[in-house]
């Protein structure tokens, strides 16, 4: 996965496998599990969780492993046991569509409400689930300012300093010596960034994709997930599906 990286900011690897960088001045961590990491607000942020997209699924007849969110919420919970956060954002796309908060499990409706005892949890509303939450406890918000970062969902084009954003879910597709390898990854300049998808059976869009063109004022970083640790990724070592 190591590869050569040219890249106007400053980065370095963290204690807990992450990567270490200011976002327009602001101090983050990406870190392994797809989650963004502000110590200067104890604030964990995650995108496009998209519970009980396996059950949409089954409602169309196509017939998934009904597993996608508990297995998301396992890797969330073990977020928060590791960082310990006042505040718990949910970046959008947290439900897979309206109707999915009714479809969750009575046990898994109980764990998602014990994530925000003690903590701030918000909802920052996403294009699959507009309404946000009915029944779950924490606050519904379209956007939010943190610091030097502003919180929204979908990413806005042309210039955007501090944009933290989901909603494209990027991957990276690696092209090395052993062959070419596609993993999900954060990509930022600097100056913004999009979170990959946290959810389970959410896919993932190669960031080399017309999508994101425009999206950066310099060749991005691609913060790319390993198994427990994010490579940073130069952009010239990248290449499209």
């Amino acid at each position: 996965m190591n590869a050569p990286v040219t890249f106007p900011g400053t980065f370095a690897p963290s204690p807990c496998g992450g990567l270490a960088m200011a976002i327009n001045g602001e101090a983050t961590v990406m870190r392994a599990s797809g989650a963004l990491w502000l110590p200067g607000h104890r604030a964990l942020i995650v995108a496009d969780l998209h519970f009980e997209k396996g059950s949409a699924y089954a409602l169309r007849g196509q017939l998934l492993p009904p597993y996608d969110t508990r297995e998301t919420l396992a890797r969330l919970e073990r977020e928060v046991a590791a960082t310990l956060p006042d505040q718990l954002i949910f970046l959008g796309d947290s439900f897979h569509d309206g109707a999915a908060e009714e479809r969750l499990d009575h046990n898994d409706a109980l764990r998602l409400a014990a994530l925000a005892s003690g903590r701030r949890l918000v909802w920052v509303i996403g294009n699959h689930d507009a309404d946000g939450p009915r029944v779950l406890p924490g606050e519904i918000i379209d956007e939010m300012t943190l610091g030097a970062l502003i919180l929204r969902h979908e990413p806005r084009n042309g210039a955007q300093p501090g944009e933290a954003s989901g909603h494209l879910h990027p991957a990276a597709r690696v092209a090395g010596r052993g062959g070419r390898v596609r993993r999900r990854c954060f990509v930022t300049d600097g100056a913004r960034v999009v979170l990959p998808a946290f959810g389970a059976y959410a896919g993932g869009l190669n960031v080399k994709d017309e999508a994101f063109a425009g999206l950066f004022a310099a060749r991005p970083l691609a913060a790319t997930l390993g198994a427990d640790k994010v490579h940073a990724i130069g952009w010239s070592s990248l290449v499209r599906d």
